[in-house]
């Protein structure tokens, strides 16, 4: 069994963001010679998330609006008595989940015809993390 990590830097340009990485997880898979196991990948902030969906700029938009419903951006929240404005993206992160795990096979992301890896940006324009742990044969 032999493990490959990698980690990824974004930075986005707009606060609200979804970005395909499924092309860079892919990469990292053919650059650790794992052939056959498993991929974790996730977000190493509390803002953001990393989920699997499809590549559809309507789904897209409808993530963000029902996301607005659940928690509006302009809510109001204890945590922003803290001094902080970002309490709304904590809460889109805890629903849109932290990370995912995918199975390799033969070298590839063993998918279905529309799923995709994304990394979803709730409070961006910095710098953020994303970790890409391959574990395999």
């Amino acid at each position: 069994m032999r493990s490959y990590t990698r980690y990824l830097t974004l930075e986005t340009k707009k606060k609200h963001e979804f970005v395909n990485i499924t092309a860079e997880v892919q990469e990292a898979i053919w650059s650790s010679g794992i052939s056959e196991g498993i991929v974790l990948v996730n977000t190493m902030h509390i803002t953001s998330s990393v989920f699997i969906n499809d590549e559809e700029k309507g789904l897209k938009k409808d993530f963000i609006e029902w996301l607005e419903k659940l928690a509006p951006v302009d809510g109001k929240y204890n945590h922003n008595l803290t001094g902080e404005n970002n309490a709304y993206s904590h809460l889109w992160r805890t629903v849109m989940g932290r990370e995912v795990t995918c199975a390799i096979t033969k070298g590839k992301l063993d998918f279905g015809p529309w799923e995709q890896i994304f990394y979803g940006e709730f409070d961006g324009q910095r710098k953020k993390r994303v970790l890409i742990k391959i574990i395999g044969e």
